[in-house]
């Protein structure tokens, strides 16, 4: 497969060419900016409730809302991102948000309405990522859009860390309000930034002969397509089945540290080396890797996603607690997390399978899964370490997931590799989008 503007066939695109494409620019940092923003936004609201009540597990669930649209609303609520044009999709919600975090951050709101408002500003975010991903894909052709993935990945990865530390000193020096303040900024900035940057485009659903229909129709249409299609069932299946067993461990983290060592503030390191992993093993594979090789190296980066979870279970076997026994832990951690680029060529195949005018519907499928598996995972092995000891989980997590991620394996290397209803050539759909765009 030959990417239009991005020189051989087996040569990966640069970074170079990825921001070259004028709209990537804008779509690339509004989520920059949304994900440091949001971060630094729910850390300020769980110390600022804490500091109100005293209370742990209104904390705790404060830290937990904002995931919950994706849950009860995930694709109903993507759906929006075909319904209507994907450009007044992500202005829109930018503009929404900044005004509704900009509230938040007025001084002596009640905490009940200071809870609302932050489920009102969740609830734009399915839509966004949704329109995000899928103006994304329609913009980078060929293997920009692989590259742009790994970019995005990375990014997000160093973008929560700042976010997070950005939030700590914030509280330090200023106010909880301070901190919403910014994040309020951070969004009106992304919105102006859209404006100016991207094309004016008709609804995907008008140009797909779908306009008229029902906000529950069309999300149904996307349930059917996952569902219906061969290939997509892999594709989505190996994703949930990877993310169900390597972010397990991530709920016990704490007491999996106790036991590895009497160091319980070690916990932050535990969890950051599997993602520092994935942020390494993006560069080298989205960024190093020529297409083909990044197709051939899908299974075993899977299979090295979970096979690194199983070795740093068995740590404890071999070298009992101590230092030496946690560093060698976080080091196979780190390689589990390199076998986390395996996202790159599922996305890609994901992207390659599913017609323009459905994407934002598909995204919103194959991410609220992800979510509620991510979630299932981390209460399973929190249950299970209860009943035996920490590593143990950790071992069963990888094992089990060894053999469960066969049959998603097996089916997609049975299925077509053409897309349901798209390009099998080209990622993004219409003329090449190599230059600047026109806002």
């Amino acid at each position: 497969m030959s990417a239009h503007g991005t020189g051989p066939a087996d040569a990966p695109a640069t970074y170079g060419q990825v921001f070259a494409v004028g709209e990537f620019r804008p779509l690339f940092g509004s989520h920059l900016l949304s994900t440091i923003g949001d971060e630094l936004a729910r850390v300020a609201l769980t110390v600022l409730v804490y500091q109100r009540t005293d209370s742990a597990v209104l904390a705790a669930l404060t830290f937990a809302i904002s995931y919950l649209p994706w849950l009860l609303g995930g694709p109903v609520l993507s759906a929006l991102a075909d319904r209507l044009p994907r450009h007044q999709v992500l202005i829109g919600s930018d503009v929404a948000r900044a005004v509704l975090v900009a509230a938040m951050a007025v001084p002596g709101t009640p905490l009940p309405l200071l809870l609302l408002l932050l489920l009102l500003v969740s609830l734009f975010a399915p839509a966004f990522e949704a329109a995000r991903s899928a103006l994304t894909a329609d913009v980078l052709e060929g293997d920009r859009y692989a590259v742009a993935t790994s970019l995005t990945g990375i990014t997000q990865q160093v973008a929560q860390l700042i976010g997070f530390g950005l939030g700590g000193l914030l509280l330090t020096q200023l106010s909880a309000s301070a901190a919403l303040l910014l994040n309020a900024a951070t969004f009106a900035v992304s919105a102006v930034w859209l404006t100016l940057g991207l094309r004016r485009r008709p609804a995907p659903v008008q140009d797909a002969g779908e306009a008229g229909r029902s906000l529950l129709q069309d999300t149904a249409s996307g349930l059917r397509l996952v569902a219906g299609a061969a290939r997509l069932r892999a594709i989505v299946g190996l994703l949930w089945v990877a993310a169900l067993f390597v972010n397990a461990p991530e709920g016990i983290a704490a007491p999996w540290t106790l036991e590895l060592q009497d160091a319980l503030g070690a916990t932050g390191l535990l969890l950051a080396a599997n993602p520092a992993g994935a942020a390494v093993g993006g560069v080298l594979v989205g960024r190093f890797c020529p297409p083909a090789l990044r197709d051939r190296l899908l299974t075993p980066l899977v299979l090295l996603s979970l096979g690194g979870i199983l070795l740093a279970g068995l740590v404890p076997l071999v070298l009992d607690r101590g230092t030496t026994a946690f560093v060698v832990v976080l080091v196979l951690l780190f390689v589990a997390g390199l076998g986390g680029a395996c996202s790159i060529p599922l996305n890609v195949a994901f992207v390659q399978a599913v017609p323009s005018a459905y994407r934002g519907r598909a995204f919103g499928v194959a991410v609220a899964g992800l979510y509620g598996v991510q979630g299932l995972g981390a209460v399973l092995a929190g249950v299970a370490a209860d009943l035996v000891r920490p590593s143990t989980v950790v071992v069963l997590s990888g094992a089990v997931g060894l053999v469960a991620v066969v049959v998603p394996l097996l089916a997609l290397r049975r299925s077509a590799s053409g897309p349901a209803g798209g390009d099998p050539a080209h990622v993004a759909s219409g003329p090449p989008a190599g230059g600047p765009s026109q806002a």
